[in-house]
């Protein structure tokens, strides 16, 4: 069974044999995954957000096993990922807004934060993945943790599938560089399809909060709603109920994520040497040409490809060796809130 002390081989001091990649389209993939969740083990698994690192919500060996993989410290709660609301109902309490957002957006997304179920049937989600709080952020993927989800009949905790607060993974070969000598399994199944994690909304009595941005936007959540924009709250929410003390109420809060080694520069308007630089839509700095890397997230000006590719540059960027990423301005608008808020966790102090 996979552990956190996978990382040499005790008896001969050799490196751990790395973990086991099969597609998801395998034959295979599925029995696998599930036999080796059944019995509290972790799988990273493709969604369409990002590479997510699974193990079994009602399973405190399993979460253990998770916190103590990514290093996670253990304030820092876990999305539950279900099959369908159904499920969903089965764990949490699921007040009328919630159910019309999760009709509107599930499977996909979207993550709620909802009340938990202390009377579920055959045990509930276990207060280690909740950070002991009595809330429980639950999401229904796209795509085949869904289907492993409904075979097993078990929600699945699936943060992302990296070291704590470092460069989340859009690809197996991610999760394979940096936690392949931890797991016994990793399922492919290509390039993450959206490429930055869910939307997280909390509804409360006179509107609703968002905790962390993503590609679903508040006006869009607003209008399935049907509130208006001003009972909104955005995304600023998450750093000041973050700063409460107690739980977490959702992942995403912490000031420091999504790291890379180098450090990260915002806003840049030139490029030092030797800097490597992110930019967009085709924006040339001043100096550029002596970057130790030039790294477009769309040339086009596509939004929506610029959080797709995201972390899969900062991931390049970092691997050119440079101390310092410069990252040229992105649009503070629609799905540019979800990637200026990534980059901000990225370049927040360590």
């Amino acid at each position: 069974m996979a552990s956190a002390d996978r990382q040499d081989d005790r008896s001969t001091g050799a490196p751990a044999p790395m973990a086991r990649v099969l597609r998801a389209d395998d034959p295979h993939a599925l029995d696998q995954a599930a036999e080796l969740l059944a019995r509290g083990d972790v799988v990273a698994l493709p969604t369409e957000t990002v590479y997510g690192l699974a193990g079994v919500s009602t399973r405190s060996d399993a979460i253990a096993r998770i916190y103590a993989v990514k290093r996670r410290p253990s304030h820092n709660p876990l999305i539950s990922h279900v099959a369908d609301m159904a499920m969903a109902e089965r764990y949490a309490h699921m007040d009328e807004m919630s159910f019309r957002l999760a009709q509107a957006f599930w499977p996909g997304p979207l993550t709620l934060v909802l009340p938990l179920r202390r009377d579920a049937a055959g045990g509930g989600i276990t207060p280690a993945s909740t950070a002991g709080g009595d809330t429980a952020a639950l999401r229904a993927p796209r795509g085949f943790a869904q289907g492993l989800i409904a075979r097993l009949d078990l929600p699945l905790a699936m943060p992302s599938a990296n070291r704590s607060g470092r460069i989340s993974p859009t690809s197996a070969r991610h999760v394979l560089d940096d936690l392949g000598a931890n797991l016994s399994l990793i399922v492919d199944a290509g390039p993450a399809e959206i490429g930055v994690e869910s939307t997280v909304a909390r509804v409360r009595r006179d509107g609703i909060d968002i905790l962390r941005a993503g590609v679903i936007t508040p006006d869009q959540i607003a209008a399935a709603a049907g509130l208006e924009p001003a009972q909104m709250a955005g995304p600023g929410t998450a750093s000041a109920l973050a700063g409460q003390g107690g739980p977490l109420l959702s992942p995403g809060m912490l000031g420091s994520h999504y790291a890379p080694r180098a450090l990260l520069r915002l806003e840049a308007r030139d490029v030092a040497p030797g800097e490597a630089l992110i930019t967009f839509a085709g924006q040339v700095l001043p100096g550029q040409a002596q970057a130790a890397g030039v790294f477009d997230l769309s040339p086009s000006g596509d939004l929506a490809e610029a959080a797709r590719r995201l972390f899969e540059l900062l991931h390049a960027a970092d691997a050119t060796g440079a101390a310092m990423i410069a990252v040229a301005p992105i649009p503070d608008h629609g799905i540019g809130v979800a990637i200026r808020d990534r980059l901000a966790r990225a370049a927040a102090p360590r």
